[in-house]
């Protein structure tokens, strides 16, 4: 006897594939292969797939439009929307592969935790998205900018990466610069500063510059701009002390703006006057020389906008 279906009996769920895989035959760049595999679709809609993050080349998030793809390849497009989108008002992923994920960082959010600041932070927000594909999924912290300092930070997704950056950064690591906006006008165009840092009982660094038994640290700069009483500098770290540049620049009487720890009450921004704008490093995996940057904060550029065209010193 033949069973009929009742028309309110809820149909069983088809299952849903959660990829759609594409096999790599000759070389390509991977925004011309997938608008050739995928019936002609537009470069906007495949620059879409890439931002939110659902395009995998062996498995892994791949951001690039211009990716170079080799025979053998396997490309996949995840058919679960918004699984590995990543949207936060405080961080940016500007690069992720299997091993490392690069973000810029807003000012005024923590890297990590501390026993006394038990907040969001840029290590909770990433482990919170990674999190989202396996549960035991977690990122490592590599390196730390201050809570009020913006910009260009490596996290490691496991924990043998993490060591072997940590343990080879100075070599590792190419090019890591920062901008500053600084009280007043520095005087000569560019220069290093070389101190020896300590911190104190209240956990405050000071520097000597003489040998006082502290950690080495030397500061390169040069002066972008002067302009309305502030200076706009370029600086390179030869070595990354904690507040390096911030104690340099109270060392040299130019704080930096904003800084209410190092500086002379100067804010005209209502933040600190520091950005980590170039990263550059060899990959601890791959050895590819990754290379990141992202532009001056544009309040740092309009603080520095000529007021009229006598200003003394303006340049």
């Amino acid at each position: 006897m033949s069973r009929t279906r009742k028309d309110n009996a809820p149909r069983a769920p088809r299952a849903m594939t959660k990829y759609t895989t594409f096999q790599v035959h000759q070389n390509a760049e991977l925004m011309q292969f997938l608008m050739e595999k995928m019936n002609g679709i537009s470069r906007n809609k495949v620059k879409s797939l890439l931002t939110k993050r659902v395009v995998y080349v062996n498995q892994v998030i791949t951001t690039q439009y211009n990716f170079q793809l080799q025979p053998g390849m396997k490309v996949q497009i995840s058919n679960v929307r918004g699984q590995k989108e990543f949207r936060s008002s405080l961080l940016k992923i500007v690069y992720e592969d299997a091993y490392l994920i690069v973000v810029e960082k807003r000012e005024g959010l923590l890297s990590i935790a501390t026993n006394r600041e038990k907040e969001r932070t840029a290590h909770s927000i990433l482990n919170e998205y990674v999190q989202r594909s396996a549960r035991e999924h977690r990122v490592f912290i590599v390196h730390r900018l201050d809570r009020d300092t913006s910009g260009l930070m490596v996290f490691a997704k496991d924990a043998k990466t993490k060591q072997k950056l940590q343990d080879n950064w100075e070599e590792i690591v190419t090019d890591r610069r920062y901008v500053a906006v600084v009280s007043g006008y520095v005087e000569q165009d560019s220069g290093t500063i070389t101190s020896w840092m300590k911190d104190n009982k209240m956990f405050v660094s000071y520097s000597s510059m003489s040998n006082n038994g502290g950690d080495k640290a030397i500061t390169h700069y040069k002066v972008i701009k002067r302009a309305n009483g502030y200076s706009l500098l370029e600086l390179e770290l030869e070595t990354g002390r904690k507040n390096q540049i911030r104690v340099h620049m109270q060392d040299i009487k130019h704080p930096v703006i904003g800084d209410e720890k190092y500086g002379d009450g100067v804010n005209p921004i209502g933040r600190l006057g520091l950005h980590a704008f170039k990263l550059y490093f060899y990959h601890p995996v791959t050895g590819e020389l990754m290379k990141f940057e992202t532009p001056y904060p544009s309040a740092f550029k309009n603080l520095l906008l000529k007021k009229n065209n006598n200003s003394e010193q303006e340049q």
